[in-house]
């Protein structure tokens, strides 16, 4: 099934292209958090991050950084949210795999809260041996 980012990688509607190589594009977000919201998208229609190689992630990541300093050298950003939002119920709405690169001001009136929970006494030790790459 292609995706609205398969479209524009393909050229088959417009994107307001800032970034492409073998690996992926960089666009700006119609809908933006913030203006200069860009998204890096991967060439290959895969919907999750374990869908990509090294290669990809790789240098998908690095292209978000190098927005990141874009956007604070042309825009005046004190920083920037890098995020990827890994399948439905992590938020993600199209099932493409892409980074969200959002410039942020000490000003705006932002707020991303995530809860803050404590492990109990051993879960941590628990989590850690059910998570670890090892």
């Amino acid at each position: 099934m292609s995706t609205i980012f398969t479209k524009i990688i393909n050229n088959e509607i417009p994107g307001a292209r800032i970034y492409e190589d073998e690996y992926c594009i960089a666009i700006m977000d119609i809908n933006p958090v913030v203006k200069g919201h860009a998204l890096v998208i991967a060439k290959k229609e895969a919907a999750l991050v374990e869908g990509h190689d090294e290669a990809t992630l790789g240098r998908m990541l690095s292209v978000a950084g190098r927005i990141s300093y874009k956007q604070k050298q042309a825009l005046g950003a004190d920083a920037s949210n890098i995020m990827i939002n890994n399948g439905e119920a992590a938020g993600q709405t199209i099932p493409h795999l892409h980074i969200h690169v959002i410039p942020r001001y000490a000003s705006d009136a932002l707020h991303m809260p995530l809860g803050k929970l404590s492990y109990e006494e051993g879960e941590l030790e628990a989590m850690r041996e059910k998570l670890s790459l090892d």
